[in-house]
């Protein structure tokens, strides 16, 4: 019986731009409805690694396999949602979500209900909060039904309040739909909060440095942030954390 493979293979996966080595030898396997949120200080090739699992980076060696394929272009079995706010201004809600996408007009007003934009489906961009058009991002992103689901900082120019509901909208999402989960964040509590596994990846050329198992239960609730075991994982990334952001100072 031949072994199964995990859903995602990253394999000596390695980055240089002209005379700057982004990443260093990546090895990586994320399981089927795994969430993994990749963890570093800036500069580290966290968003660069992201790129080339989407497809949008070319690795300088190495390769990446999704479900035993390898991955060379972007394409919709793999959704993704960037920082910064990526709608297209001339399009609605509904339009956005069902721009590229597979869906069905019914499918898309299936995820706006379930992303809370329930009575915006005609809205613009313009007339939406920042929290509003992630929202909206998330939507598109799920509307094809991707394999997995790529996320950079999505939540990193949001204010405090829509970044803890934004977080546990996209848990929620998670939890129901058991879909697989690449998430990459520079903020700790965002990552154990989110992640059943944390990746730490060293200061620039990054390298995988650690993984972290995160065995806080489901579902998770914000008040999780204040227990005692969320800080015992909170001092251990931030020392890891701390460690690599000192080489680059």
């Amino acid at each position: 019986m031949e072994p199964r493979l995990s859903k995602l293979v990253i394999q000596g996966v390695s980055k240089a731009f002209s005379s700057t080595r982004a990443l260093e030898a990546i090895d990586l396997a994320i399981e089927d409805n795994d969430f993994l949120c990749i963890l570093g200080p800036s500069g580290c090739g966290k968003s660069t690694l992201l790129r080339i699992v989407a497809g949008l980076e070319v690795p300088s060696t190495g390769k990446v396999l999704l479900d035993g394929q390898p991955v060379s272009r972007p394409g919709p079995d793999r959704g993704m949602v960037f920082q910064s706010y990526t709608l297209f201004p001339w399009l609605t809600v509904r339009q956005n979500v069902l721009f590229g996408a597979r869906a069905r007009e019914s499918v898309a007003d299936e995820l706006i209900l379930r992303v809370g934009l329930k009575g915006f489906e005609n809205h613009y961009p313009k007339q939406l909060s920042g929290g509003m058009q992630q929202r909206t991002a998330l939507a598109r992103a799920l509307a094809n039904d991707p394999k997995i689901l790529l996320l950079d900082e999505p939540f990193g120019a949001l204010d405090n309040q829509t970044r803890a509901l934004m977080q546990e909208l996209l848990l929620g999402i998670w939890e129901a739909d058991r879909k697989t989960v690449l998430f990459v964040t520079h903020d700790i509590e965002e990552a154990i909060f989110m992640a059943n596994r944390v990746a730490v990846m060293t200061a620039r050329p990054g390298r995988l440095k650690s993984i972290l198992p995160i065995e806080l239960p489901h579902p998770r609730h914000y008040t999780m942030k204040t227990t005692a075991e969320f800080s015992r994982y909170k001092a251990a990334l931030t020392e890891e954390i701390r460690v690599e952001a000192m080489k680059v100072i």
